[in-house]
């Protein structure tokens, strides 16, 4: 698959103790993400920051080391991820989703065999 040009991007923050039916929210959707044939989808693992309730979660203390927060990241072009946005209502019960304009210089994925 190919993609160039302009594009959006979706970020999701959530915290990584957020779970989906016993799986972490953000697992669920990068295998949704799959699923629907987007382009692609990272997970980011926050080392330190806080959400709606304040609290600031960081590797630094153990104690509020447990709940740090998770980026999932996802690009493709604009009609397919407005067309990926329910499931994200879905699963996305506490949380922040974002979408951003972005221009897609080079992204060419692998051949199957290929490492």
């Amino acid at each position: 698959m190919r993609l160039t040009g302009s594009a959006l991007r979706v970020t999701v923050f959530v915290g990584e103790t957020d779970m989906w039916h016993h799986k972490p929210v953000y697992t669920e959707i990068v295998h949704r993400a799959r699923r629907a044939g987007l382009a692609g989808a990272s997970v980011f693992r926050g080392i330190e920051g806080f959400g709606a309730s304040s609290l600031i979660h960081t590797v630094r203390l153990l104690s509020l080391s447990e709940d740090l927060p998770v980026a999932v990241v996802i690009v493709d072009t604009e009609e397919r991820i407005r067309a990926f946005l329910p499931q994200l209502d879905e699963l996305v019960a506490q949380g922040l989703v974002i979408l951003d304009d972005c221009e897609v210089i080079r992204y060419t994925g692998r051949d199957k065999g290929e490492r």
